[in-house]
């Protein structure tokens, strides 16, 4: 099995077949529907990561319950917007709390914890502040 990007496993299509079970022909069909995700190297071979393996699981489950591929892939898609509405509600939440500490700090106003501030706030998090800034002076009417 060869390896790729920094220690991690990339699977041929053929040894993707051999793993699950599903014909090459197969996974090519559902890669090109966008069921599955390959990435191409430089000789145009085709490489899936080890979460190929799971999601043509998925995807063979769905179809044995009677599912269309279209109803499959809408579901794959859907699912995909969950895990980044989660993962977006988590960076949130992180930026949130790093907001605050910097609100803290500033609250104390010397010189001392300005610097502080300066140095610790992120890119985002200042982003995230003036969003904030804006979106209040527009709901006071300012």
């Amino acid at each position: 099995m060869e390896v790729l990007k920094l220690g991690t496993e990339k699977l041929k299509i053929g040894e993707l077949a051999e793993i699950t079970g599903v014909t090459k022909r197969t996974i090519d069909y559902y890669t090109t529907l966008g069921l599955l995700k390959a990435e191409r190297s430089s000789s145009n071979y085709r490489y899936y990561d080890s979460s190929a393996i799971e999601q043509l699981r998925f995807i063979e489950e769905c179809k044995a319950s009677g599912m269309t591929l279209e109803g499959i892939k809408k579901k794959i898609i859907a699912t995909a917007e969950e895990i980044d509405v989660l993962e977006l509600r988590l960076k949130i939440k992180g930026l949130e709390k790093e907001v605050s500490e910097v609100l803290a700090q500033l609250d104390k106003n010397d010189l001392e914890n300005q610097d502080f501030v300066k140095k610790h706030i992120s890119n985002e998090s200042l982003s995230l502040i003036q969003t904030l800034l804006l979106l209040i002076n527009i709901k006071n009417g300012g």
